[in-house]
This record gives C-alpha cells, structure tokens and sequence, in this order.
C-alpha cells in the first residue's frame, strides 16, 4: 500500500465511526475504509439495512480495482503505467480515453496551467530529492529544461483507437483528476443502486443527496491557512495543496508543478472547489493552485464549478462563487 498524500479533508459527519472491512455498522451508518490511487478512501451509507449496504459496498470494491487497473501509476500492469511505458497504448480502456478528454477541457479553460504531462517534472524532482546531499533549492536549470523538453498537451494525441505520445521522454499523471472522476463513478453506481444518503471518498468527495436526517454532510478542510467548513448535499468537493506531496522538508518542492517554469507552483498554499462532479473539482483545484489570482478568476467563472476557496501565498483565503 502507497499513502502518499497528506488529507486534508475530513468529515465531521463519520466521527467514530469504527472502520473494520469490509463494511462497519455504527448508529444508522455503514461505512468501508481503505485506499485507493494511494490515498486513504471511504464510503459512507445511511438509511440503508447493513446487509444491502455491504452488497453494494461489495460491488464498489470490484470498479475500484478495475479502475485502478487503468488509471494506478503504482500498478506496473495498469493501462497508464503501459502507456508511460511504451509511448503508445492501442485500445485503451474508455475511461482513460474520457479522463484525458475531460483533463484536456480544463487543460484549455487554464490556459495550460493543469497539465497532465508534468509526470517527468515529478520523476526528476523525486530523484533529485532521494539523492543524498541534494541541493536544497531543488534540480538545475539544465536538467529542468530537459524535463520541460517533454512536457506538453501538444505532444499527446488520443481516440479511442490509440494514445500516442509525440516527444521523447513523455508520460502522464492523472492524480490530479483520476481520483475525482473515480469519485463520480462510485457515486454514479451507488446512485443506480437506489441509495439517497451516501458520502463517498476517494480522495476527492461527493455527497450523494443529504444525510439520511435530511441535514447535509459536514465537510472542514483544515490547513495550510484558514480551516474551512463546508455543508455538501449532491455536490462534489476537492482540495489540492503543495503540502499533499511534498519533496523537501520546506515544502517549497512539491508535486503540482507549474508547467510553464517547470518549478513547483508558488501561488497558492490550498485551493478547495465544490462542484457538481468531484472530476471537475478535481482539476480544477489543481489548476487555480498555479494560476495567479488575476487569472484565477477567470479560469473558475469559464469552468461551471460552484465556489472555490483560495488561501494564496500571503493574505486571507479568497471566495469565488457560492456554492
């Protein structure tokens, strides 16, 4: 198991809840813990008899492993660890081909500031760092440039025949999208089940309906800056922060890079965005991470989402929209 991102959400609602597999029964809860796209996960399922919830629990446990299948970069035998791989990948499965065209629209809205590609800007800084000695202000110029050398949405082209890639040294992460869209399909399935009163986590939330009392799920988000609490009912919700992965102990170096230095982003110490599906909130909190505020503004009004809570560099968290 890889735990490699530090959680920043956590949900008032499942306090003590106890979180024994595959499903735990407390008051009127059922509830699964593990992790998934190497992050701590879970399901939460009121107004529902034990028996059911754990048979549809059952049945989100198989799509996560199939969908970690396709989108895990821990799994070598995954459809993106295959492409990053080989440069090309025939066939590939439907949701990767759709995960791609939804990281492309964001890619867009952006104006390139969340990007998929950046996936050799994190090898070589996680070399770079493991690497006893290191300088602390991270890798050189040099080596910067290279890896910028096969970054690029230009360089990628996809269909449901085939995903090529164009540059040498290309690969993909879709961490900061894949665990959002994830995030949809459970809910999606839980949904098709007939449950109302669900909070799913995977990494990112979504909160299918209220809770069974009619009262909506309790969201905080806690540090980096201002605790925030948020109330969730059919809404999405998803956090990024350059503390999730940090490569140093400053944690000046961390993985949502800015594509266009190549540099880990100094703009933004924690974004939060609530959105009707947690795939949009998803990117979308990576990418205002790197945008500056000015264009942050414009990027959140163009992308549909609902609000997003910015704590910058200096000065107070910032709102944009209502959710």
């Amino acid at each position: 198991m890889h735990l490699t991102r530090r959680r920043f959400l956590t949900i008032a609602a499942a306090a003590g809840l106890s979180s024994l597999a595959p499903a735990a029964r407390a008051g009127d809860a059922v509830r699964w813990t593990g992790a998934v796209m190497g992050t701590e996960a879970s399901l939460t399922l009121q107004g529902a008899g034990h028996a059911e919830a754990a048979r549809a629990i059952g049945l989100c446990l198989v799509e996560l492993a199939r969908l970690e299948r396709v989108f895990s970069l821990f799994q070598a035998d995954s459809a993106l660890s295959r492409l990053n791989r080989h440069g090309r990948l025939d066939a590939p499965p439907s949701e990767l081909v759709e995960v791609l065209e939804a990281a492309r629209r964001v890619h867009a809205l952006s104006g390139g500031a969340f990007d998929p590609t950046v996936q050799p800007l994190w090898d070589l800084h996680s070399r770079h760092f493991a690497t006893p000695g290191a300088d602390p202000v991270g890798p050189d110029e040099a080596a910067v440039a290279a890896a910028r050398a096969a970054v690029g949405m230009d360089g990628l082209a996809f269909s449901a025949r085939g995903i090529i890639f164009s540059k040498p040294g290309m690969a993909v992460t879709l961490n900061g999208i894949a665990q959002g869209y994830i995030t949809d399909r459970i809910a999606d399935l839980l949904r098709g089940q007939g449950f109302r009163h669900v909070l799913v986590d995977m990494g990112e939330l979504s909160a299918l309906g209220p809770r069974a009392d009619g009262t909506p799920w309790r969201i905080a988000v806690e540090g980096p800056g201002e605790d925030l609490a948020l109330d969730l009912s059919d809404r999405a919700v998803a956090t990024s922060s350059g503390l999730g992965t940090p490569f140093d102990v400053s944690g000046r170096n961390h993985h949502i890079f800015d594509p266009a230095t190549g540099r880990s982003s100094r703009e933004a110490r924690r974004v939060t965005v609530v959105a009707r599906d947690a795939t949009t909130a998803d990117a979308l909190s990576t990418a205002l991470c790197v945008l500056p505020t000015e264009r942050a503004g414009t990027c959140f009004a163009a992308s549909g989402a609902l609000a997003a809570h910015i704590v910058p560099a200096s000065g107070p968290m910032i709102q944009l929209g209502a959710a």
